[in-house]
């Protein structure tokens, strides 16, 4: 925003940090993106009836693919190291070809992608949940001869895909306006624009980028206002972690 909005120069000197910033900032958007739809996938295996789907919402699956997804941006972005360059002054990726790839791409991995996914497994999960709901329990004496049916989701798994599905909501709203941006000033980058279209234009993308650090500042307030058990334990963490401490603490000194 220094740069954009007040032509204050801070990484279009030093070519080593324009490459490796804009490299760490769309790692580090991504990885945190692709955490929640995973966490989307879980919950649908989760909400699944099926024990065989199931079986995959486990921690061990789950941390594989934490650690795998992480291993996997890190090496998407390398292209960033080597197209990112400094022209004209400014920190951006080459205005040629790549240029208009690099566009689609975002557009695509940004804006695209992220929500239909989330979209496509939040309605499955949903419709998971509600099937379930209509399942009647079966009675112990049926249930001795018969095997184990899934009744549901248990009120914790509830309560996190309920989070979810808000933090998705969420996401879904502040990130998908930055790739359009982008795109659209790539496909008009050859266009003569006046002074204040170009005013114009600096000040929505500093607003998108906006939006994109918003979200992840969001994510206490969302879950605070989605879940009671989460509100518990919060409650249950400053009284037992932090209070209990301070109070103790206290004691202590009194004593001595």
């Amino acid at each position: 925003m220094l740069q954009n909005g007040f032509n204050i120069n801070t990484i279009n000197i030093i070519l080593w940090y324009c490459k490796i910033r804009y490299y760490l900032f769309y790692v580090f958007v991504a990885v945190p993106r692709y955490y929640i739809i995973l966490a989307s996938v879980d919950r649908y295996f989760a909400s699944c009836s099926d024990i065989y789907w199931r079986q995959w919402s486990s921690s061990k699956i789950a941390m594989r693919l934490i650690i795998g997804s992480f291993i996997f941006w890190c090496l998407m972005y390398i292209q960033v190291l080597v197209f990112y360059e400094i022209q004209d002054d400014i920190c951006s990726y080459r205005y040629d070809a790549y240029g208009i790839f690099f566009s689609i791409y975002l557009s695509i991995e940004s804006g695209i992608l992220p929500p239909l996914i989330m979209l496509i497994f939040g309605y499955l999960t949903i419709k998971n949940i509600r099937q379930s709901k209509r399942r009647i329990r079966p009675l112990a004496v049926v249930a001795a001869v018969r095997p184990a049916i899934f009744t549901g989701m248990s009120g914790k798994d509830l309560q996190y895909s309920k989070m979810l599905f808000n933090q998705i909501l969420l996401w879904t709203f502040l990130n998908t306006i930055n790739p359009c941006v982008l795109l659209y000033q790539t496909i008009t980058i050859n266009d003569t624009k006046s002074s204040f279209r170009l005013t114009v234009e600096t000040f929505v993308n500093n607003m998108t980028y906006m939006f994109i650090y918003l979200e992840f500042s969001l994510t206490f307030f969302v879950y605070t206002l989605s879940s009671s058990l989460f509100r518990y334990e919060f409650k249950q963490l400053i009284q037992k972690k932090i209070l209990h401490r301070f109070v103790s603490n206290a004691t202590v000194s009194n004593i001595t």
